[in-house]
């Protein structure tokens, strides 16, 4: 079984505590449908776990399944860059197929970018190798498409619905 080998580290999304009894860490894809349902699923499993689930989120771009996924990834990190990833993170899911060069700028204004410095860095792809060097990361501990889990380091290999993946979560945590 593959392990969760790359360390949580200051270039990771994070939302909870270090100190939660478990971490949920998931490679996804902005442009992807099936990422966009765990969207949905993930928020509903922060919901119940509280404060004993610390989630991480790693961009996982698959540019053959769809052209804008790169331009995605670059949204997100273009405003991580200025605080604001995770604005950035639900806008593109709860957008879902919304990712041309206006909508990404009016969720940049919505999540209260500096605009000028958003699309300059979309421009000269300034986060690009981060995300290419996080996907060859991902791709060397066995992800070979989004969405993947790895549960407290384990891969989880599941369905990636509510009904197995809260109790997986639920387990990990040490129970209900």
């Amino acid at each position: 079984m593959r392990r969760l080998t790359a360390r949580i580290s200051e270039e990771d999304h994070v939302r909870g505590s270090p100190g939660a009894t478990v971490t949920l860490v998931a490679y996804g894809d902005f442009a992807c449908p099936e990422c966009a349902k765990t969207y949905c699923t993930v928020k509903k499993i922060q919901a119940k776990m509280g404060s004993r689930l610390r989630y991480v989120f790693r961009s996982f771009p698959q540019p053959r399944e769809n052209p804008r996924s790169e331009a995605t990834a670059e949204a997100a990190e273009c405003a991580s860059s200025q605080g604001k990833f995770w604005q950035m993170h639900d806008r593109l899911f709860e957008n879902h197929g919304a990712s041309d060069e206006v909508s990404l700028s009016t969720f940049a204004a919505d999540a209260g970018l500096d605009l000028k410095r958003f699309r300059s860095e979309m421009r000269r792809h300034t986060h690009l190798a981060g995300i290419h060097a996080r996907r060859r990361e991902g791709v060397r501990m066995g992800v070979v498409e989004a969405p993947a889990f790895f549960i407290n380091a384990r891969r989880h290999r599941s369905a990636f619905g509510l009904a197995t993946l809260l109790p997986a979560v639920q387990a990990a945590a040490g129970g209900a």
